[in-house]
């Protein structure tokens, strides 16, 4: 959850530079060497903690106040906002004198992060702005790496256009044509999707799982089981929890053997 006051952080490595007072608000300005400025308003209630033509990098705190994890997530990466969200975890423990391996918190925080956000779709069968699990992505870009599409099918009758082909099959098909004086089939490239990382919360990190016995042994069981049923669902037990539950052996380990 993002706190209700967080703290102005600066986007950009540059110079401070404080401007007018707008509207109960100061103006503090980040110039980057490359010419690149951003303005904040930052809440006269709050502590400026940086003084005039101080030298700040991005992530670096204006103000006073929590840090808000999406902005770590959108400024310096999924690295940066791992490692914070661990550390601030284990803060609560160590005041309390408690030792506690990381491990036990980054196997959340990597659930946390388990999906993306589709930005361009490419050549793909994503959809723009659709949520998607990391490795579905990846495997699906590295599905049509290297591939070509088809612009222009020529006299071919083997492919059609918008159709995905190898290199291989493309060469032959060309080679074949060639023998015949046909014409050509003209290609392309094939684009891969572009993404970026996003931070769900656990209650949403667990409902949205690939796993159906997981997300309904977690909360709302019969919405999750209704649309598990209406979407003819499989569940291949890939993960820890379902393997739990069923009584099998989890895949790790001996297990995963």
């Amino acid at each position: 959850r993002n706190p209700s006051n967080p703290s102005v952080v600066s986007e950009i490595d540059g110079i401070v530079k404080f401007g007018k007072v707008k509207r109960g608000n100061r103006e503090v300005i980040v110039e980057a060497k490359t010419g690149e400025i951003k303005k904040y308003l930052v809440k006269l209630s709050m502590q400026i903690l940086v003084q005039e033509n101080d030298y700040v990098k991005a992530g670096t705190q204006l103000s006073d106040g929590a840090i808000s994890p999406s902005d770590i997530l959108n400024i310096r990466g999924s690295r940066s906002v791992q490692e914070y969200l661990v550390n601030e975890v284990q803060e609560v423990y160590r005041l309390q004198g408690v030792k506690i391996n990381d491990k036990h918190f980054e196997v959340i925080v990597r659930q946390m992060m388990r999906k993306v956000r589709v930005k361009e779709s490419g050549d793909t069968l994503f959809l723009q702005d659709q949520l998607v699990e990391r490795y579905d992505f990846i495997a699906q870009n590295d599905e049509i790496f290297d591939k070509k599409i088809v612009e222009d099918a020529g006299d071919s009758e083997k492919f059609q256009v918008g159709q995905i082909v190898s290199p291989r099959a493309l060469r032959d098909e060309n080679s074949f044509l060639k023998r015949e004086d046909k014409k050509l089939v003209i290609t392309r490239d094939a684009q891969p999707a572009t993404a970026e990382p996003i931070l769900q919360g656990i209650t949403r990190a667990s409902l949205q799982t690939k796993s159906f016995i997981s997300a309904a042994s977690f909360q709302e069981t019969t919405k999750v089981l209704n649309e598990a049923a209406l979407m003819g669902k499989v569940d291949y037990l890939e993960g820890l929890k379902e393997n739990v539950i069923v009584g099998g052996s989890i895949p790790a380990g001996t297990g995963i053997r």
